[in-house]
């Protein structure tokens, strides 16, 4: 019987085994891979799923194949799982950076892989993830390698030479919201504000404002003028922002990104 096989099963690997078991997948029908013995009975306990000491006994057999590793460590991984891998297996890759040029010179020839970079809100069911077809990917390997991102949020299918524009847009995305949000919650208290109210404050503006946004289905400036009135106090907020460049600053840094991730994947 054909199997998942997901070797990987950090925050993002165990994110992922947790989203398809909610969409139906069931226990039997994924095989994790982790060296800590201790964490293999900690997901069998919690899940219900098989998981064994070595990604070459989790592949054997799959028809599937998640990597969910660290992109350092896909070198030693690829020889070691390549000589156990089912023809016309698909490997779906969440290793950021490494390209399907690159997985594919480390596995048999012919396999069908495709590559993703998620992000961290998958761990509640609403990620963005990125798909990118490697060159013997199919249309149902892409198909698949969608519905699999699916269980934990959205995915859209890019060329992959957006990937790296697509780590600095998505990939660290929640990172800039997260220092914004950061950043409310201390104006906050330095306006006098206790920061457990500061906390709530903020948090729950930054979740209206991002659910108004996606649900309206209205451009992102008609919203911010909805609650700009003329020369009132949001008008006066807006423009320290504007003479300080932050629209600038926010582009420079995500170029940033983007020129960092292309020096890791070595593209």
């Amino acid at each position: 019987m054909s199997h998942t096989a997901l070797i990987g099963t950090g925050v993002m690997g165990e994110t992922l085994l947790a989203g398809l078991l909610r969409a139906g997948w069931t226990p039997s029908s994924i095989v994790g891979a982790d060296r800590r013995e201790s964490r293999r009975h900690e997901l069998e306990g919690r899940y219900g799923v098989r998981c064994v000491e070595s990604p070459a006994d989790a592949v054997d057999g799959a028809d599937t194949v998640l990597l969910v590793v660290k992109p350092q460590d896909v070198a030693d991984l690829l020889p070691a799982i390549a000589p156990r891998l089912s023809d016309r297996a698909l490997v779906v890759s969440l290793c950021a950076g490494v390209t399907t040029g690159q997985l594919e010179g480390g596995l048999p020839e012919g396999t069908p892989v495709v590559r993703v970079m998620p992000n961290t809100p998958a761990q509640v069911s609403e990620g963005m993830a990125a798909i990118s077809p490697g060159v013997h990917a199919s249309e149902v390997d892409l198909e698949k390698a969608v519905h699999i991102m699916e269980a934990v949020g959205q995915a859209v299918v890019v060329p992959e030479k957006y990937q790296d524009a697509v780590t600095a847009v998505s990939g660290s995305g929640p990172a800039y919201l997260f220092f914004v949000v950061e950043a409310m919650i201390d104006a906050g208290v330095m306006l006098g504000l206790p920061r457990d109210v500061s906390t709530i404050l903020v948090n729950q503006t930054m979740y209206g404002s991002a659910k108004l946004l996606v649900e309206s289905d209205k451009h992102p400036n008609l919203l911010r003028e909805m609650v700009t009135s003329p020369a009132g106090t949001t008008a006066a907020a807006l423009r320290h922002l504007e003479e300080r460049s932050v629209k600038a600053a926010f582009m420079a840094a995500m170029e940033a990104a983007r020129d960092r991730s292309a020096q890791l994947g070595g593209s």
